[in-house]
């Protein structure tokens, strides 16, 4: 201000409601009668635009309101006042992150800088989700109290689809194997490539899995340049270009080992990934199922590497050295006239002390015993820690079935300077007991039927297990009793005794009415040499009565079968009931008559093996965490009758085809594989004495998910065959299927469908007489069994 007007004679404040007179005078700084000049001005009119109370400051000179006066006029507009926000179209993007965004305060004045800040905010939230063409619009309100509404609207319209990738610096690894390796991938043909794009996937893709690729590669120097996403925002398309610095490709020079005192040289050579190392099973089925591009022979593989250091540090803490390091050393050098790019390799090994286990404690478990649970544990106070036997452990704990799933993995902490270990398993308690019940009331004169069963596996919290079930109907009457004991008298000797009287009218054919009666005693024996072996001994009298029907040739009232029985089990298996890895072997052997008495004199072996191996899993890296399992399952059963076992053979000899009868073959109905051929007039309501057979063999393979403890599906093939006698038994004439299921754990038991497609069954031809194949589909329904 210049003339008069530099030398106010009073100051006036003009439009603030709000805001108190006192207020902006001390913000503004300036006294009557003191001169203006431009840098007081310019202070005072920041000091009023930094309370962010103002849209409008005007500093205004009034000569005429008060005669021969200055009367110098701080003209205001105040902002208005932010009364509510709205948030109106986010469906992809949920809400309440758009809404996080957005700052501004209820009540306060309404900052234009604020609003174009949190729009700003949420146009990155949806470009971080793909969804480059969002648009985002700030509507306004006047309310009723004279606040403002301010309403943020979100067209998201679709998500940024990649047109194409575009790889630039490649000359060793093709741009195909680049996108691959990808999960950004441009958009296809069919209708599930969509090429979404995803900033997150993105992120990986550049930082973990291009890099990865070069370096299974060879190129362990690789980088990438730069990376661009054009996008055209009209035609809601992207292209992704991704520059790459490939570097030399290494061959593999010399190895050694250094430092290593616990193992020999020889014997870490053996974890050397580059030296005659075959893939195994499943990494054959793996690259089946997904490909990789792989090094060629001598060069440079990281991944090999690094999976090869994991292995040494495993084989270390297996044995107690548990702070053992290895050290991987690469040293880059060139060899021969043509300067080849080449990596000469070296594991430094600083092994440490090995640790021993100073205490292990066992923490939540309010009902279950100490005892029960340490039972399961592979380690011992005192004795060297291993890695593998604390994964075994947890593994074993967790197959009880007692406590809730996922665990925790036990922690083990340090307790003095020589590196000595305390290991604490942490469990949560669950319902296991279970007692059922049910009734129904049957058509054509079956009658009133039912069930009532109590089921509890850890008696008393001391894993004892008791087992009662009563099925009661018109044409049928069974009781069952079962104890179990794992530890008699706190030794390593198991226990089991079992009761049983069953009546039933029909059973096989015309047998009729029979009455069964009937115990065994159980013996279970450790092992020294393993722990996962078992020993069992029993013996089990039987008597039956016939009471109605025809037996030929055979005892049809108190017959008596006296029966030693021998059995061998190793189990291995892990994530039961729905195993994901490991094996089963059980070998068992029953001889009953001769020496031991009774009207029958037989003897009969079967075996079984089963095998798991998994494939791959979704999530759940971290042990204790429950990932969803892909797994891989090769299950084989034999056995053979050996004698006459007269009017037991219904129980002793075998049945193949079905699930809840017998020896299981899906995609045939129950008892109709029989040692003549397939029988298409069985169910699991009817059959007859030809469907037993005194040698059967029955092949599973299966490809499964596993979800988690409760649920799993699975696609598989059967094969089996039954047969008259041992000598007939042949490998190459089975009868074979494939199929889905799904499986489930109720508290009726294990619940599952199956639905299988029988390739070898066959009909009589009414018209020729002939016998024709006749495949088709059988549904299953099985309860209280797993397979």
């Amino acid at each position: 201000m210049t003339g008069r007007c530099a030398s106010p004679d009073s100051i006036a404040i003009r439009g603030n409601t709000r805001t108190p007179d006192a207020r902006i005078r001390g913000e503004m700084g300036l006294t009557p009668g003191t001169p203006l000049n431009f840098p007081s001005i310019q202070r005072s009119m920041k000091g009023l635009y930094a309370l962010n109370l103002f849209d409008d400051v005007q500093l205004l000179c009034d000569l005429e309101s008060v005669p021969e006066k200055v009367l110098t006029v701080i003209q205001v507009r105040e902002r208005a006042i932010l009364g509510e926000i709205k948030v109106v179209g986010p469906k992809n993007v949920s809400e309440r992150s758009v809404r996080d965004k957005i700052d501004l305060l209820i009540g306060r004045p309404i900052d234009p800088m604020m609003l174009a800040k949190a729009r700003a905010r949420i146009d990155s939230t949806y470009e971080a989700a793909g969804y480059y063409l969002a648009r985002v619009t700030i509507d306004s309100v006047k309310m009723d109290d004279d606040r403002i509404g301010i309403t943020y609207t979100v067209d998201e319209g679709r998500r940024l689809a990649i047109a194409g990738i575009d790889i630039v610096g490649n000359t060793s690894v093709k741009e195909k194997q680049v996108v691959s390796a990808m999960k950004t991938k441009p958009e296809g043909f069919w209708w599930f490539r969509k090429g979404e794009f995803d900033e997150d996937k993105y992120v990986g893709d550049l930082g973990e899995r291009i890099p990865a690729l070069f370096s299974r590669l060879g190129h362990v120097d690789m980088r990438i340049s730069k990376d661009t996403l054009i996008v055209d925002r009209e035609k809601g398309k992207g292209l992704v270009q991704i520059g790459i610095e490939e570097g030399p490709r290494y061959r593999i020079g010399t190895f050694e080992v250094a430092g290593n005192r616990r193992f020999p040289t020889e014997d870490l050579k053996k974890f050397y990934p580059f030296e005659g190392n075959d893939p195994t099973l499943t990494q054959r089925v793996k690259g089946l199922i997904k490909r990789e591009a792989a090094a060629p022979e001598g060069i440079f593989d990281q991944h090999k590497w690094d999976d090869a250091i994991e292995k040494v540090n495993a084989e270390y803490r297996n044995n107690g050295y548990l702070y053992a390091r290895i050290n991987p050393v690469l040293e880059r050098t060139v060899e021969g006239p043509d300067s080849i790019p080449t990596v000469n390799l070296r594991w430094e090994i600083d092994e440490k002390n090995p640790a021993i286990v100073n205490r292990i404690e066992i923490l939540g478990n309010d009902f279950t015993a100490d005892d029960c649970i340490r039972r399961q544990i592979f380690l011992v106070p005192g004795g060297v820690f291993n890695q593998a036997a604390l994964i075994r452990s947890y593994q074993s704990i967790g197959n009880m079935n007692f406590f809730e799933s996922p665990m925790p993995f036990p922690d083990y902490r340090p307790v003095n300077d020589q590196g000595d270990v305390d290991i604490v398993f942490r469990v949560k308690e669950k319902r296991t007991g279970s007692i059922n019940f049910g009734a129904s009331m049957g058509q054509g004169g079956v009658g009133f039927g039912g069930f009532i069963g109590l089921e509890q596996p850890n008696l008393f919290g001391l894993c004892k297990q008791g087992k009662l079930n009563w099925q009661y109907g018109r044409f049928f009457n069974d009781f069952t009793a079962t104890y179990t004991d794992p530890a008699l008298r706190g030794s390593r000797v198991s226990g089991a005794i079992s009761a049983y009287r069953t009546q039933s009218r029909f059973i096989v054919g015309n047998l009729g009415q029979n009455i069964r009666t009937g115990s065994q005693l159980r013996f279970g024996l450790p092992v020294p040499w393993s722990y996962f072996s078992t020993m069992a001994v029993s013996y089990n009298g039987e008597s039956a009565t016939f009471t109605s029907g025809t037996i030929q040739n055979t005892c049809t009232k108190n017959c008596f079968r006296s029966n030693l029985g021998l059995e061998y089990t190793y189990d291995t298996r892990i994530d039961l009931p729905f195993a994901t890895g490991g094996s089963m072997r059980t070998v068992t052997a029953d001889f009953s008559g001769g020496p031991l008495g009774g009207t029958v004199n037989f003897q009969r072996v079967t075996t079984e093996m089963r095998a798991y191996t998994l494939l791959g899993q979704l999530g759940g890296t971290n042990p204790g965490s429950q990932p969803i399992k892909f797994t891989m399952g090769l299950t084989a059963r034999a056995g053979s009758l050996f004698g006459n076992s007269g009017p037991f053979f219904f129980q002793q000899q075998f049945a193949v085809g079905g699930v809840m009868f017998g020896q299981q073959l899906r995609g045939y109905p129950e008892f109709s594989i029989t040692p003549v051929g397939f029988n298409p007039n069985t169910d699991q309501y009817r059959s007859d004495p030809a469907s037993f057979g005194n040698a059967f063999m029955t092949l599973t393979g299966e490809v499964g998910i596993r979800f988690n403890q409760m649920f799993y599906l699975n696609a598989f093939t059967d094969a089996g065959n039954n047969w008259a006698s041992a000598r007939q038994i042949n490998p190459t004439r089975l009868f074979r299927s494939a199929g889905f299921g799904v499986s489930t754990v109720t508290p009726l038991g294990p619940l599952g469908l199956d639905m299988a497609y029988g390739f070898d069954r066959t009909t009589l031809d009414l018209v020729t007489g002939r016998i024709r194949p006749d495949p088709k589909w059988q549904f299953h329904f099985r309860l209280g069994q797993l397979f």
